[in-house]
């Protein structure tokens, strides 16, 4: 399993980070998690293969973490030579469906019929989706938004969890035990903290909670980073501890 952090950032313009997105490779999966504003240019300057993305999972419906979407759907039908072929399916939340409506009723029913098969499924809490070569796809709710979830990603023995947004959450820590990579939203210092997101210090604590074998901060707003990070998790959390930038990656 390789997990590649294309975009760390947030809806806060940062020189060096663009919008949420990550993408994981397990065997034949391409699954890119999240598709924030610039993920889909990050995708090329990092020069990972876009195209062959199999799978979408969006955490939920705020903009730096779908608005590249459309964008990427474009670039499959029409920024490349030949067209896209091979099938997609999107993945969210409750509300994906009709959230793909709604773009194709702006930027035109291309988005729902771009030329090649594509799938948007809605998940149900906490279902286990089969993917190819024996992947696992499930979701758990967390507290960020209504429909907000995070992802699990296991292939044999091997899994990754991905927070999303998230506040504190007593059953995500639970959700998450064991994991061999989490990796956590981290996106207010403690003087500037809100409960629809974790600070350093409560990152460190779900990582606790979870007993992750490691893990991968990410989705940090500007002043989170005038902070000793890493100092603060270790507070509650002993393990190995990355503090991602766009285009970090890890085999494990």
């Amino acid at each position: 399993m390789r997990l590649t952090t294309i975009g760390t950032g947030t809806a806060a313009p940062h020189p060096t980070r663009v919008a949420s997105s990550h993408l994981v490779e397990c065997g034949e999966v391409r699954l890119l998690l999240d598709c924030g504003s610039g993920a889909v240019h990050r995708l090329a300057n990092l020069g990972v293969d876009w195209s062959g993305i199999t799978h979408v999972a969006l955490t939920h419906f705020h903009a730096d973490h779908i608005a590249d979407l459309p964008l990427l759907i474009m670039g499959w039908r029409w920024g490349q030579l030949p067209p896209r072929s091979a099938p997609v399916t999107i993945y969210g939340p409750s509300g994906t469906g009709a959230l793909l409506e709604r773009m194709a009723g702006v930027y035109g029913a291309w988005m729902l019929a771009p030329g090649f098969p594509l799938t948007v499924r809605d998940l149900l809490p906490d279902e286990i989706i089969r993917l190819p070569g024996g992947v696992a796809l499930q979701a758990h709710p967390v507290p960020h938004t209504a429909e907000s979830v995070a992802y699990s990603i296991s292939e044999g023995t091997q899994r990754l969890v991905y927070t999303g947004d998230t506040g504190v959450s007593e059953s995500l820590g639970p959700w998450a035990r064991d994991c061999d990579l989490l990796l956590a939203e981290c996106s207010l210092p403690d003087t500037m903290a809100l409960r629809e997101h974790l600070t350093p210090r409560q990152a460190g604590a779900l990582a606790a909670q979870a007993a992750a074998k490691r893990l991968v901060l990410t989705h940090f707003y500007p002043p989170v980073e005038s902070v000793d990070i890493a100092a603060e998790v270790a507070e509650h959390y002993a393990g190995p501890v990355v503090c991602a930038t766009d285009g970090w990656s890890i085999d494990f």
